[in-house]
């Protein structure tokens, strides 16, 4: 299956009161891992690629081969969408030239005037490649590739302004943060999101920092119109602790356990467990 803009899955998921996940991928072992649970799972998914990670594997071409390779070479049926993460207006063109079938522009940190503008000019291309676009109002809270968000809320009637546009989804600022949650963290608030669902109708919306937010609040927050749940941090948490328990085990010192295949290979178990039960908690499986 060739890979899909996040339109179609995104308005089934709002039209089901359920979300997709986007799971971010930073390597080979990770994507691996991400679509066999999802087509285990008869899920739809959205891989998501930040700026970062894309410079990481060489650049967004290889990114894309590697992922439409992956697709056909697994026999992969679910619809999957490859979403630029926290795009620059330069980094946006660069995936729809590489080849990516959806792109988010984050035009959170320019005048709400600027973001508009460029927004707009993206709406147009992306339009005419059928490539699906989200915008971003109010920044995100933690940092992504060095750009550093407070968490704010997002303005209701600038998210109408963007929404009105004609992009695909909105990321809409609610307190959320990228990365751990402190432990004084105030938690999302659902009288924005409430308010922003009001402002721009079916408009499938966008939780960002998906890891470490309660269960009952991710279902709170499909419930009044998110379809899209981004996760990054829990992914590397899970690796990594996979990881370590195998070394500090020493079983890279039996036999050929050194090989990279079976020392990343706990590491990768444990993102297949995370994906399983975030699509389990976002109600993803069985909907592709």
């Amino acid at each position: 299956m060739a890979l899909v803009s996040a339109k179609e899955m995104l308005e089934k998921a709002r039209d089901g009161k359920y979300a997709v996940g986007q799971f971010n991928i930073n390597n080979l072992e990770w994507t691996k891992s991400i679509l066999l649970t999802a087509e285990e799972l008869k899920s739809p998914v959205i891989l998501g690629v930040s700026e970062g990670a894309g410079k990481y594997m060489t650049g967004f071409k290889t990114v894309a081969a590697m992922v439409k390779a992956m697709i056909e070479c697994l026999n992969i049926t679910v619809p999957v969408a490859l979403h630029l993460d926290h795009g620059t207006y330069d980094g946006c063109y660069k995936c729809i030239e590489a080849g990516f079938s959806s792109i988010m522009f984050d035009g959170s940190h320019f005048p709400i005037d600027e973001n508009i503008e460029k927004t707009k000019e993206l709406v147009k291309v992306c339009k005419k490649k059928g490539i699906s676009l989200e915008a971003e109002v109010g920044a995100i809270g933690g940092e992504e590739d060095g750009v550093v968000g407070k968490g704010e809320c997002a303005d209701p009637d600038e998210c109408m302004k963007i929404a009105d546009l004609g992009v695909t989804m909105l990321a809409a600022g609610i307190g959320n943060i990228h990365g751990k949650y402190p432990a004084n963290w105030e938690g999302l608030s659902f009288e924005t999101l409430a308010a922003v669902k009001d402002k721009v109708g079916d408009m499938p919306l966008v939780l960002h920092g998906g890891t470490g937010i309660p269960v009952e609040m991710i279902k709170k927050a499909i419930s009044l119109g998110v379809a899209k749940i981004n996760v990054n941090t829990e992914c590397q948490l899970s690796f990594q602790e996979a990881t370590r328990k195998y070394i500090e085990e020493g079983k890279d010192l039996v036999g050929k356990g050194f090989d990279p295949r079976k020392l990343l290979a706990p590491g990768c178990e444990a993102i297949k467990a995370t994906v399983k039960e975030k699509m389990e908690i976002f109600g993803s499986i069985g909907k592709a």
